[in-house]
């Protein structure tokens, strides 16, 4: 850029931030607001970040557009670019708008079968009764007998079988019709039939079994009690919740509910990804080890439940791809022991939650190593998203790189803000990347990890000389500092020919044996 480019630019910049006409016609009145108070920015301090974050991701307008829907819908994403423009943010973004986990995620002991543990989802408000409950001490809920079947409300005593009037289970005969509706002594098969659709009494008379079947088809056996006047109901929570008065029940929290929704699984081990059982030196013996169940290891599939799993540089992960793709069809997947050596190699957990929304990045060189069943089932279930590495140098998009600006101060936390010919200087540091690497003129980068960098830089230099602002000065100093290396090489030997020639001649030479040194050896 030309010294006298480079001043038009300088009073393009100070005009435009005073009279923006194309913002006043495009934005809301809200926004209209924000922008005239942006006119005339003085330091980054006078810049508002919204709350938002996808609002914080800077010149990916379509891309926002589309992850605001992924989340909405629950769709995968697939992210292709360069490092540095936002991939990583736009993912983290996306999980602040799930909403709040539903559920939790138990591994609970199997008595008959150690070694095959199984899993139970928690709900929110299952878990809420279940502390309500143990704060009260009372377990069960109560209803009217009507409100029981009618089976299991004469079999307590409270209704009577020939007139179907209810009155109290003290009362031997009823009071509507004289009849006896004494109770039933207990069926010696009591055990089995309450594991069928029969109903069994208690040896004492006081209690009964029967099995229900639910809205959604399954069933559950309840156990109804007798409470005076009133019937106490027993689901499957209220039965563990009053067995634990004896002792805790033997399970483990695998996935809680109070958990992060963005995993980050980027480089993941296959461990690390899918889970594992950890191994235990005694085998799991009851006395001396560890039980199965305890040992067992979420993966980042299973912490990702109804969140977010980010992976970047997704083709990296080789042939772990294929059980990501198990994983993101069957939105479930086995957590089993993955060292053979190991004692925990004999445990496994079947069908371990996993629903989760992929959001993968890559180059776009890297595009080709994407296994084909993965992108297929993207494209089938989500949206493939090519991002921008520029955007027109205009009056908008100036304002939003501001923004950025601000966004790093604050994340930072240890420089100053920057005052309003230091913004100028990044912006005009944008426009030069934008036509050095990108050969776009009249745009702005957005590779904006390398003006991240120089932000720091500059207010590394502002923070060590005590000044209350970042300054154009601060912005000079930095773009030498912080420039690449191939830039410095460029610099200090004219062409990187000419700096490998100069680095070979500072090599040892070989000795008498024709050998090369270690370092030689090294640098070859």
């Amino acid at each position: 850029m030309s010294r006298g480019q480079e001043q038009t630019f300088s009073d393009d910049f100070d005009k435009n931030q005073r009279k923006d006409p194309v913002i006043e016609e495009k934005v809301s009145s809200e926004d209209k607001q924000q922008a005239i108070r942006m006119r005339d920015i003085e330091s980054s301090f006078d810049i508002p970040i919204p709350k938002d974050p996808l609002k914080r991701v800077i010149g990916q307008d379509f891309a926002i557009k589309i992850a605001r829907m992924a989340a909405h819908q629950r769709r995968n994403l697939l992210l292709i670019g360069p490092p540095g423009i936002g991939k990583s943010m736009i993912a983290q973004a996306l999980s602040f708008h799930l909403g709040q986990p539903e559920e939790e995620i138990w591994i609970v002991h199997n008595p008959e079968n150690p070694e095959r543990p199984f899993f139970e989802r928690k709900k929110l408000h299952e878990l809420k009764n279940r502390k309500q409950q143990a704060n009260s001490g009372e377990y069960g809920k109560l209803i009217h007998p009507s409100k029981a079947p009618f089976d299991v409300a004469v079999k307590l005593g409270y209704a009577c079988e020939h007139c179907r009037k209810f009155s109290i289970p003290e009362t031997r005969k009823c009071p509507h019709c004289s009849q006896s509706k004494q109770k039933k002594s207990p069926s010696r098969f009591g055990d089995l039939l309450s594991l069928s659709s029969f109903s069994a009494k208690s040896s004492d008379g006081s209690k009964v079994s029967k099995a229900i079947q639910l809205p959604d088809g399954r069933e559950e056996i309840l156990l109804f009690e007798e409470a005076g006047n009133n019937i106490r109901v027993f689901d499957n929570e209220a039965i563990e919740l009053s067995k634990a008065k004896k002792g805790p029940r033997p399970m483990k929290v695998l996935v809680p509910m109070r958990r992060s929704l963005f995993i980050q699984a980027t480089g993941a081990s296959t461990t690390e990804l899918l889970g594992d059982c950890l191994h235990d030196p005694y085998g799991g013996h009851h006395k001396l080890g560890t039980p199965p169940y305890k040992r067992v290891v979420a993966g980042a599939i299973h912490e990702a439940h109804q969140g977010v799993l980010f992976i970047d540089e997704i083709s990296q992960l080789g042939i772990l791809q294929r059980s990501l793709l198990t994983a993101l069809q069957e939105k479930k997947f086995p957590i089993i022991g993955r060292n053979p050596q190991s004692s925990g190699a004999s445990v496994r957990v079947d069908d371990v939650p996993a629903d989760f929304v992929l959001v993968a990045a890559c180059n776009m060189i890297d595009l080709p190593r994407i296994v084909p069943p993965l992108r297929s089932r993207i494209q089938g279930d989500g949206y493939e998203i090519l991002l921008k590495t520029v955007m027109p140098d205009n009056e908008t998009n100036r304002l939003k790189l501001v923004q950025f600006i601000a966004q790093e101060i604050l994340r930072d936390e240890k420089i100053p803000a920057m005052d309003r010919k230091g913004i100028f200087e990044v912006i005009k540091s944008a426009r030069v990347i934008a036509e050095k690497v990108d050969g776009e003129e009249s745009s702005l980068t957005l590779r904006l990890r390398e003006l991240a960098g120089l932000i720091k830089v500059a207010g590394d230099l502002a923070t060590t000389n005590r000044e209350e602002r970042i300054t154009s000065k601060h912005v000079k100093a930095a773009l030498e500092i912080a420039k690449p290396l191939e830039d410095q090489i460029l610099q200090k030997y004219g062409s990187f020919q000419a700096a490998i020639e100069n680095e070979r001649r500072g090599f040892p030479k070989t000795t008498n044996e024709g050998n090369q040194s270690p370092y030689n050896m090294w640098n070859g």
